[in-house]
Formats: C-alpha cells, sequence, structure tokens
C-alpha cells in the first residue's frame, strides 16, 4: 500500500439558505499494531499506507533497535495478513533486538508519547547532531510552499498531516501524510532508516503543524539538520532542539518565520 486510502461519504452541505446532499472524500483512519521480533510494542491510529515504515521509523525513533538494523517487516506475523486487514505489522531483526518493554496505553493518531516512560530517558540516549548542514535561512522561508504541492492527501480530504525529508536546495526527497503528525514523521524516517539514508545530518524535516517535543525528539533521533514547522513550537520542543543542535524555526509561512533554536543565530 503506497498511498493513504481514502473513501467517500454522503453528507449535507449547508452554504447560507443553499442546503444540497453532496459526495465527500474522507481519510480513513485504523489501527496498526507494531510487533519488534513478534513482541507487541504499541498500536497507534494512522492512515493505512507506508506501514513498513511507520513501524520500523516508530522503532528507530524509540531507540527499540538498539543500534541493530532491521532484516525484514511483513504484515501479521502470527497469521494471515488478510484475516487482520492488513493492521499488524512486524519488524524483525533475527532477535538481535532488546526485548521491548509495551507501552502501556494505546498511542492515538494526536499524540504518540503516550506510555512512554519518561522525557528524559527518550532525550539521554541521544547525542547532539554531528556536522548539521547549515541551510539557508532564505531557502527554509519557502520550504512550505514547495511541499504543497506534494499533499494529495491533504488537497482531497483537508484531515491529514505531512512530514517531508528536504536536501540542501529544499527539494523533496521523502514526503508522507498520515492522520497522526508523529506518524508522517516516523513515516519519512522509517523510509530513510531503510533506505540506509541516517543519520540525516545533510537533511532538513518539514511538519505541516505544530512542532512539539516529540516531533523535535524524533528529528534529533534521525539526526536532522533542521526542523520547520507551519505552526508554533512548544517550549519544550524548543529546549530540545538547542539540546539536540538542531535548527528549529515555526510559523514559515509567506516566506516569513521565527527561528527558535539556535537561542542566537550566527552574525
Amino acid at each position: 500500500m503506497a498511498r493513504g486510502r481514502t473513501e467517500t461519504v454522503l453528507t449535507t452541505k449547508i452554504d447560507g439558505t443553499d442546503i444540497a446532499r453532496r459526495p465527500d472524500e474522507l481519510i480513513v483512519e485504523e489501527p496498526l499494531a507494531i510487533h519488534l521480533d513478534d513482541h507487541l510494542i504499541t498500536t497507534t491510529m494512522r492512515t493505512p499506507g507506508h506501514d513498513f515504515e511507520l513501524a520500523a521509523g516508530f522503532c528507530f525513533t524509540e531507540g527499540l533497535l538498539a543500534g541493530v538494523p532491521v532484516q525484514t517487516c511483513r504484515y501479521c506475523a502470527t497469521g494471515s495478513a488478510v484475516d487482520t486487514g492488513f493492521n499488524v505489522v512486524s519488524v524483525e531483526t533475527g532477535g538481535r533486538a532488546p526485548v521491548p518493554e509495551p507501552r502501556l496505553m494505546a498511542t492515538t493518531s494526536s499524540c504518540g508519547l503516550c506510555g512512554s516512560a519518561s522525557i528524559d530517558e527518550l532525550c539521554e540516549r541521544l547525542e547532539p547532531v554531528v556536522d548539521p548542514i547549515l541551510f539557508d535561512l532564505a531557502l527554509l522561508a519557502g520550504v512550505p510552499d514547495r511541499m504543497a504541492l506534494e499533499q494529495g492527501l491533504f488537497a482531497a480530504t483537508g484531515a491529514v498531516h505531512a512530514a517531508a525529508a528536504f536536501d540542501a536546495s529544499g527539494e523533496p526527497l521523502v514526503v508522507r501524510e498520515d492522520v497522526g503528525r508523529h506518524n508522517a514523521v516516523d513515516k519519512v524516517v522509517g523510509r530513510l532508516l531503510l533506505d540506509g539514508a541516517l543519520p540525516a545530518n545533510r537533511l532538513g524535516l518539514y511538519v505541516s503543524g505544530r512542532s512539539s517535543f516529540e516531533i523535535v525528539q524524533k528529528a534529533w533521533a534521525a539526526g536532522f539538520a533542521a526542523v520547520v514547522a507551519v505552526s508554533a513550537p512548544t517550549s519544550l520542543a524548543v529546549d530540545t532542539a538547542r539540546r539536540g543542535g538542531l535548527l528549529l524555526a515555526g510559523f514559515v509561512r509567506d516566506g516569513r518565520m521565527t527561528v527558535y533554536a539556535p537561542e542566537r543565530l550566527p552574525s
């Protein structure tokens, strides 16, 4: 499954006194159970599509792989993928990854941190990004406009977030959309991981919404040099970006932006 799924429903459209029955396209949201070497880790609500990337990216950004490579990803390690609706993915390392502790709660499409032991635990395993590329600020200011053409699901439904890896010229290399912001980021990271393209210290990460702690933490884990967000960051996101050595820009719209990290730009 390459692209997220949509379905059409019949709705009542109201515009002033005009009332009409019209079809509307909605994004599909379904649960995905993620296993690591057949151990259940979590269940996340996501947009079906790029499921192997999502599962591998999640395992990587949560530090569950402990540096060992992913050998394979497959649907439903215990039975038929059809029987489970392609909603169970197992990431296989041949048993080399440490046995994971399952999250205590399911992960919703809006929150990727539920059940994690602590924020400090997620960051303590990471070192500052090594030798990150220094992006031209004018180029970063134009990134959202370049990404708008790549967000087909949003154009169709208006109900998904986007994440993208882009290079020094602002060219999008990997673009993914999902109902969950963190899912979209994990799909991008998972694609880079499976392609052997991590750490991503020569790339930037674009997100179509706000930049929360979890978004910056995942970007830090993947080694991105910068995070560009259309909306605001949280205070913890700013602290995390400064700690990790990432450039963090928010409110990147219409050629304008606010740079929150580093604390001061080089003169």
